[in-house]
């Protein structure tokens, strides 16, 4: 969602203080403004008395226009404009009248009341115009900016929601797996390597409640994870689960989206370990390309069987030509499409000569210190 281009500013974290220095700013400075041009004019002190007076009233009223203006701002359009211009005029009439009236008695020599009346009205309504204009302009822009931070927030928890719901899906996935590798070690009355499998799996799950849903981790700490879960799969498999990590230093300083990588290992077991009787070898490599982190999981299994290359990339919304292999590579798609929107590349590939890879670039950005602790085992 395009968000509008401003922020809030420190000066209006405050939105009191802020009305304040503007009134103390604005009317301080249209007397002096006007005590300067009298001070080059040559003008009698009783000058600078009727503009500080008129700086004054104009204070004055404007707080009052603000009260007023406040509460017309939650009225219909056609009900705030109307009551704004009357209201102005009122002020106008009001803030005109004590200003003649002072020049009336500083200056008696001056033309008649109803002359003064009409000649300094000009002024007032120049000033309490442009203050009306700028009050509006501001509590505007204001309320436009909190409805914008409001939204961004919104979609936030929203994108943080659907991002923990994405993750959520594998745990069950693989959770019935394992319990059921288990179970059949239970019933086979092999404790030992059950116990073993049980370890490993408190670890990993350990891991998963640990790190944040819609949080990152550094490629080091989700091959860590990785590596736990294939100690758990390895003792289904055995000699049949073939692994190989190929990980540049750079690259495992990398941050990227937690648990992301594990459904592409786990759809690799399951289709290209565990239908083979010879099994399959799991290869993870990464590396990094100028500001791009690249990362490759492939297998030695029988691929698409034919199939083409196909690209999911961030500016592809939906699955278009991608080939489904259950949950593991829409999750991923969607998860890298959250995280990074355009700035993402998710290809699938599947050699003629056999195997099947996924290739995923996202931008390069480096361990933070906050970083959750690697997973350890057990």
């Amino acid at each position: 969602m395009a968000v509008l281009p401003f922020r809030p500013t420190r000066f209006f974290e405050n939105k009191n203080r802020a009305f304040w220095n503007l009134q103390l700013a604005g009317w301080g400075g249209a007397f002096t403004l006007r005590a300067v041009s009298g001070f080059a004019g040559g003008q009698e002190l009783s000058f600078f008395a009727v503009i500080l007076i008129e700086a004054i009233t104009g204070l004055s009223i404007s707080l009052i226009l603000s009260t007023v203006f406040r509460q017309l701002m939650d009225q219909k359009p056609v009900v705030t404009w109307v009551s704004t211009a009357a209201v102005l005029a009122i002020a106008v009439v009001i803030f005109a009248f004590i200003q003649t009236w002072v020049i009336d008695l500083t200056r008696p020599e001056n033309s008649g009341f109803g002359t003064l009346f009409i000649g300094y009205s000009i002024y007032p309504l120049t000033l309490l115009g442009a203050w009306s204009a700028l009050y509006y302009a501001i509590n505007f822009f204001l309320q436009v900016e909190e409805q914008a931070d409001r939204l961004e927030r919104l979609e936030a928890q929203a994108t943080g929601a659907q991002l923990a719901m994405l993750r959520y899906q594998l745990n069950p996935h693989f959770l019935f797996n394992t319990l059921n590798s288990i179970s059949t070690l239970v019933l086979l009355k092999q404790t030992e390597p059950a116990n073993a499998m049980l370890t490993r799996l408190s670890s990993f799950l350990r891991h998963t409640l640990v790190t944040e849903p819609g949080g990152k981790t550094t490629l080091r700490q989700e091959i860590d994870t990785i590596k736990l879960y294939l100690d758990i799969e390895r003792m289904r498999f055995e000699e049949r689960l073939r692994t190989e990590f190929d990980i540049e230093e750079e690259a495992s300083k990398a941050c990227l989206p937690s648990m992301l990588l594990q459904p592409l290992v786990e759809n690799a077991i399951k289709y290209a370990v565990s239908p083979q009787m010879e099994g399959a070898k799991i290869t993870l490599r990464a590396n990094r390309s100028g500001d791009r982190l690249r990362i490759v999981v492939s297998d030695s299994g029988p691929g698409l069987q034919g199939s083409s290359p196909r690209k999911v990339r961030g500016d592809a919304p939906g699955t278009g030509g991608t080939v489904s292999t259950g949950v593991g590579l829409p999750n991923i798609r969607d998860r890298l499409a959250q995280a990074y929107g355009e700035e993402h590349l998710f290809e699938i590939r599947s050699p003629t000569d056999g195997g099947f890879a996924v290739l995923i670039e996202i931008p390069y950005e480096r361990e933070r210190e906050d970083t959750p602790e690697p997973a350890k085992q057990a």
